[in-house]
């Protein structure tokens, strides 16, 4: 007699581990919403710090409303070629249709903002209103000086 495994036996095998690790990435789904959620507000208090150098150096902010992806880019080049000591600046995670970086500015204020995919208790303090043309109503994390 040959020693070995069965056909049968190895698809049963192949099948549980197949059943097992679309479980965890099922679970797991969850933790990269909020490891993204948790960049994005890191971010925003990034790019907070930018604007205040360039405050420092100008006298103004940036004057304008950057509500999408493509806009979200021109508010980069801003801020990148400003010579304040910013060489990049971030960009949402996903960076798609609805996630992006949201920014509108005065001479005197602005807001930042970013759609989460999550509840998040930073939500609760935050800005809930439209400020600067930027609709910072949850799940919109919203931040200003």
């Amino acid at each position: 007699m040959k020693k070995g495994f069965t056909l049968i036996e190895m698809l049963i095998v192949i099948t549980i581990i197949a059943l097992l690790a679309s479980l965890i990435l099922v679970g797991m789904g969850g933790a990269r919403a909020k490891a993204r959620d948790a960049r994005r507000i890191a971010d925003l208090h990034n790019v907070m710090n930018a604007l205040e150098l360039y405050y420092a150096k100008n006298g103004i902010y940036p004057v304008g409303t950057y509500n999408s992806s493509a806009s979200w880019d021109t508010f980069r080049t801003v801020l990148t070629t400003a010579v304040i000591g910013v060489n990049q600046v971030p960009k949402d995670p996903l960076n798609d249709a609805t996630r992006y970086y949201r920014y509108g500015g005065t001479t005197t204020d602005y807001v930042l903002g970013a759609l989460l995919e999550q509840s998040d208790v930073a939500l609760n303090d935050d800005i809930d209103a439209t400020v600067n043309s930027i609709a910072c109503a949850d799940p919109v994390y919203c931040i200003t000086p």
